[in-house]
């Protein structure tokens, strides 16, 4: 898979719904700020959250905090720091 950065990802398989949930967690300043932009509950971007994170760790790469989400993103190409 090759990301928004055209670098190969390495990660693990994330749907597109995961990709959008984690993006739009990205841009937010809250997972409630997130949850209302994508029409969705918070307990649901928390579930989808926890399937990414757990996907990273299956993968032998934790993720356990928001900042290492974002690395992750950045490393497997989902995001670059032009999108910022």
């Amino acid at each position: 898979m090759v990301g928004a950065a055209g670098v190969q990802a390495r990660g693990p398989a994330l749907s597109a719904r995961e990709v959008e949930v984690l993006l739009a967690w990205f841009r937010s300043d809250s997972k409630a700020e997130a949850a209302q932009d994508l029409f969705i509950s918070v307990g649901t971007l928390n579930t989808h959250l926890a399937c990414v994170r757990a996907k990273y760790a299956k993968a032998g790469r934790v993720a356990s905090t928001k900042a290492a989400l974002v690395v992750r993103a950045l490393q497997d190409g989902l995001v670059s720091l032009d999108d910022w």
